[in-house]
């Protein structure tokens, strides 16, 4: 079996972010980027991929400048055998090498990765968490994963619509948080306040602004620090994404004033040293590679082998369409101990109707599909409609 075509593709939901001011869901992202991998034998592997999808595309389809190091994905695959993922992994990482082990081109590399792994499931007739070697589970608690809303009555209605849709956890982040500490406070507690002591809540501060205006968030570490003591008081479970991803040392200096409420990171960092060096230096008690991101699912299983020796947990980041839920959930499935899928739930029209059977939860959870390679079949007729390049 051979590689006969790597296709990059961009998609357009048609509508931007919401104003995180809003008191409601946000839209998610506009553009996505999809990379379809097609073999000699009409084997197809898909991947959608967490990143800014016109550069992704040039990373996959850039001419050949005659030197390695400079050249791109398609490239690197094409008349490969995709079942060799760990040698082909390798070759897109040296292909890539003087632009690509970062950023975008490591996204991109992510992304192919996975939809090998989804042809090599498929050509054995298996599903990627058996491949991966484990399947210690055949469901996965979720968490709604959303923005905060800007005033507590908002907050308090968010998290009651969410209940009632069944979720028995949820995870507010980024828009208005991470400013006013003050603010902060109210916000948490009025969730917890309309949650109630059994439901898990969770805080994604984010740290860099959602405003074009001010792109910054610069509150000091013995501010997230005095933060803690609030976060824990409410009982929240994680804290996560609040420093810049390379302060390391910063993170582990927050980690140190932390009693029950967990720190967790690691969706903007790719390959297993940075991960290492959350886990050694940043203290976290959860790793957050986000498979489409952090070398893809050849790289997700070492850091999850990685928290499994550390006793710590791993938790994939998987804010996109339902093929990265899919990838989550195997790796989800392989992790001996599991706490949650993260679970979109966004307005857009695009990323839960992608696959021909969406991704769905039932009383809180999500199965681990069964079918072979992701277990999710793409709707190419969606594919097409939405598609600009």
């Amino acid at each position: 079996m051979k590689i006969v075509d790597v296709e990059a593709m961009v998609l357009d939901t048609g509508k931007n972010y919401s104003d995180p001011n809003e008191a409601a869901e946000s839209h998610g992202v506009r553009f996505v980027s999809l990379i379809k991998i097609t073999t000699d034998e009409g084997i197809v592997g898909w991947s959608d991929i967490e990143t800014q999808p016109h550069v992704g595309k040039a990373i996959v389809e850039a001419p050949s400048g005659g030197a390695i190091g400079f050249e791109s994905i398609k490239s690197a695959l094409i008349g490969e055998d995709p079942l060799e993922h760990e040698r082909l992994w390798q070759k897109m990482n040296r292909y890539l090498a003087y632009y690509g082990r970062q950023g975008a081109g490591i996204q991109m590399i992510s992304g192919a990765d996975i939809a090998l792994w989804d042809i090599a499931g498929k050509a054995l007739g298996q599903p990627v968490c058996k491949l991966l070697g484990a399947r210690y589970r055949d469901k996965v608690k979720v968490y709604a994963s959303t923005l905060f809303r800007p005033t507590p009555d908002a907050m308090k209605a968010a998290v009651a619509e969410y209940l009632e849709h069944g979720f028995r956890a949820i995870k507010f982040g980024w828009g208005v948080f991470g400013y006013d500490l003050k603010q902060d406070i109210a916000l948490v507690q009025a969730a917890r306040a309309e949650a109630g002591p059994e439901i898990e809540l969770m805080v994604d501060a984010g740290w860099y602004g959602t405003s074009y205006a001010n792109p910054y968030k610069p509150r000091p570490l013995r501010d997230w620090i005095k933060l803690v003591k609030a976060l824990e008081e409410a009982d929240i479970f994680w804290l996560e994404d609040f420093l810049h991803p390379d302060n390391f040392a910063g993170y582990g200096e927050v980690a140190a004033h932390t009693t029950t409420l967990r720190l967790a990171a690691g969706e903007q960092l790719a390959g297993y040293a940075a991960f290492e060096r959350l886990a050694q230096e940043g203290r976290v008690h959860t790793l957050q590679p986000d498979l489409s991101r952090c070398g893809g699912m050849t790289v997700g299983r070492q850091i999850a082998d990685l928290a499994q020796r550390k006793q710590i947990d791993c938790v994939p980041h998987a804010w996109l369409t339902d093929l990265l839920k899919a990838a989550s959930l195997h790796l989800n499935a392989y992790c001996m101990n599991s706490l949650y899928l993260e679970y979109n739930v966004s307005s857009a029209s695009l990323l839960n109707t992608l696959c021909v059977e969406p991704i769905t939860m039932h009383d809180g959870y999500v199965s681990v599909p069964t079918g072979p390679g992701l277990g999710v079949e793409v709707d190419e007729k969606m594919v097409e409609k939405y598609r600009v390049l």
